[in-house]
């Protein structure tokens, strides 16, 4: 079964691991967002008692 031989298969993961780690990682790190959050105020909501119809 020549899935199970693991000579060229675990050097091509080890190698493209390597180069998404070492390369593209911090590419895709530096981007930022065109969209800074922002903080929303917060807003206090008043309650109001219900009124029972039948007390």
């Amino acid at each position: 079964m020549p899935q199970l031989n693991p000579n060229p298969w675990l050097s091509i993961m080890i190698m493209s691991w390597l180069t998404f780690s070492l390369i593209l990682q911090p590419k895709v790190l530096s981007l930022t967002s065109p969209n800074t959050p922002t903080n929303k105020e917060s807003s206090t909501t008043k309650n109001n008692p219900w009124t029972w119809p039948w007390s």
